[in-house]
């Protein structure tokens, strides 16, 4: 086997290194800043590409389409999501329903860093599902069933700890959670406050000990 030595030139860094960018990896980055803040459909390429530096035409080189592109988008939201929600509701330092609280923090935190621009893009495609493609639609249902099938794990935690009745039903209170917490978000970045957050939590802890979700 022959092998080449090729010295660097000197200088300008070549055209090789700008197409050593992973602009598939940019052009879904921006696709989430959009897309969190305005939706899919208000969303259009030209800022999104612009946004990474590449020409309009390229961009189907990378995705056969926007539908394509959305997808991408969408997966590597729930991708990053479900890895946050991990880290807190798996967090064995704190009690099942503090690990919660935590979660709910840390989206405090996160909202109050873009100034209330960005939500949830899983509630925002939900609120838009009518006039998305229609591809969409399982895919978002399967991202809130596994979202739901964590926090129904922490809760089944909260039981074995003592700070949940037994007689609970967690699948139910999770679904019940996740309803709620976007109608929050939405009103969290209607107010630019954190408050809804915050009352909203306070509500479903303080409601666990009335729940009328108990199985039977």
């Amino acid at each position: 086997m022959t092998t080449l030595n090729i010295t660097p030139r000197r200088g300008r860094p070549p055209k090789l290194a700008a197409q050593q960018r992973d602009i598939r990896a940019e052009l879904i980055r921006s696709g989430l800043e959009h897309l969190t803040e305005i939706g899919f459909t208000a969303s259009g390429l030209d800022k999104i590409l612009k946004s990474v530096g590449v020409p309009k035409g390229s961009f189907y080189f990378y995705f056969k389409s926007k539908e394509a592109f959305g997808h991408a988008v969408l997966e590597s939201y729930a991708s990053y999501f479900a890895s946050k929600l991990d880290s807190c509701l798996l967090d064995q330092r704190f009690s099942p329903l503090r690990r919660i609280g935590n979660f709910v923090d840390d989206a405090k935190q996160g909202m109050a860093r873009h100034r209330f621009k960005r939500g949830c893009l899983v509630g925002n495609l939900g609120q838009e599902v009518d006039v998305l493609p229609e591809s969409f639609r399982a895919v978002l249902i399967a991202i809130f069933h596994s979202w739901q099938q964590r926090i129904a794990a922490c809760l089944r935690e909260a039981q074995l700890a003592g700070e949940l009745a037994p007689t609970a039903d967690c699948t139910a209170l999770a679904e019940f959670f996740w309803i709620g917490w976007e109608g929050a978000v939405s009103r969290s970045r209607l107010e630019q406050s954190t408050k809804p957050l915050e009352r909203y939590l306070a509500l479903f802890i303080q409601g666990l000990d009335k729940s009328i979700f108990v199985n039977k």
